[in-house]
């Protein structure tokens, strides 16, 4: 159980600006648990009385914060409260509602829930480009996603474009060496990868982990996610060996910096599980796709297509098996004749 220290009721206005500030940091550095912690905190020690941004802001944070630890009901009910809260603080059209109806079509994603997801994209994309036109770095934001979802529908030729508008789009507004430009490019290899040029995708990825490692140091979330896309790459270029390294590097880091049950870590379960059935090792892939599976089941519609994916995938396994028990069997009796 989450424990949260106790604060008095009365406290200055600056106090739960500065525990904000702490949330954000501890968010940032991926130390999620800790963070939840201060914003409920934070919460707690906001003015009644009329909404300000704020409400808005801490309520988007720990949304944010819900869905990246994979508890999408709680996310959706926070970014709900948050996105009404804006709405009546800057007004119903207004561009500073942009973040949360971006936040929670993304969200939207994850629980697979597409055309939600597609609706309010294209929402905040035209608000957006009515403020700030078409070039703006928010823009590259919404196109970048654009291009996830199109990633998580299986329709990755047509995610292509919008992956590589965002990259060029943020290039010119941030330099090459950012670290948002280094997530675009990740996106983008995903899609290339999906298509089969592993070139030009492992070139993006390598380059992206080394922006990564140098914004935020060896052990952060978007590293960890950075080396199991790298290992699936290279798996699906036949360099087992460099992709089992990867994979297993990627696995610890997340399950240290965000718990063995987030669905991050199923999906890196899975992602090894697929490297060791390529390897002939049966067994020890069939182990890691029922984890994932545990994982995903308890987390994700039972629609979405990672947990889809991951049910075919061990279903595949285990008719390979199948398959190969006479051989071994044979083989084994063989050694014992001998």
């Amino acid at each position: 159980m989450l424990i949260c220290e106790r604060v008095p009721v009365a406290v200055k206005t600056s106090a739960y600006i500065d525990i904000y500030h702490r949330a954000r940091q501890k968010q940032e550095k991926g130390r999620f648990r800790e963070a939840e912690c201060l914003y409920l905190k934070v919460i707690r020690l906001l003015p009644s009385g009329p909404p300000q941004p704020i409400h808005v802001q801490v309520h988007h944070r720990l949304g944010e914060l819900y869905r990246a630890l994979g508890q999408y009901r709680k996310a959706d009910v926070i970014l709900g409260s948050a996105l009404t809260l804006a709405r009546k603080v800057y007004g119903k059209n207004a561009v500073e509602t942009c973040p949360l109806l971006n936040a929670r079509a993304v969200l939207y994603k994850y629980q697979g829930r597409f055309s939600e997801a597609a609706r309010l994209y294209r929402r905040t994309l035209k608000l957006l480009t009515a403020a700030y036109g078409r070039d703006h770095p928010d823009v590259a934001t919404i196109y970048h996603n654009l291009g996830g979802l199109e990633h998580a529908r299986g329709r990755h030729a047509k995610g292509e474009p919008f992956a590589r508008k965002a990259v060029a789009l943020r290039k010119r507004a941030l330099g090459a060496n950012h670290p948002v430009v280094a997530a675009d490019q990740a996106a983008l290899a995903a899609l290339l990868a999906e298509q089969g040029k592993y070139r030009e995708a492992e070139g993006l990825l390598r380059r992206s982990l080394q922006i990564f490692q140098r914004a935020y140091g060896p052990e952060h979330y978007e590293v960890a996610v950075t080396l199991s896309n790298l290992g699936s790459l290279l798996c699906a270029r036949g360099k087992l060996g460099q992709a089992e390294r990867y994979h297993k590097r990627a696995l610890n880091m997340k399950e240290k910096l965000l718990g063995r049950n987030h669905v991050e870590v199923a999906l890196t379960l899975n992602n090894l599980a697929v490297l060791y059935k390529t390897q002939g090792r049966f067994d020890a892939a069939a182990e890691l796709y029922r984890k994932a599976l545990s994982r995903l089941e308890s987390t994700l519609s039972s629609r979405h297509p990672n947990l889809v994916k991951c049910r075919k995938n061990y279903a595949a396994l285990l008719k390979t098996r199948k398959k190969q028990m006479p051989s071994r069997l044979q083989r084994a009796s063989v050694r014992l004749a001998a």
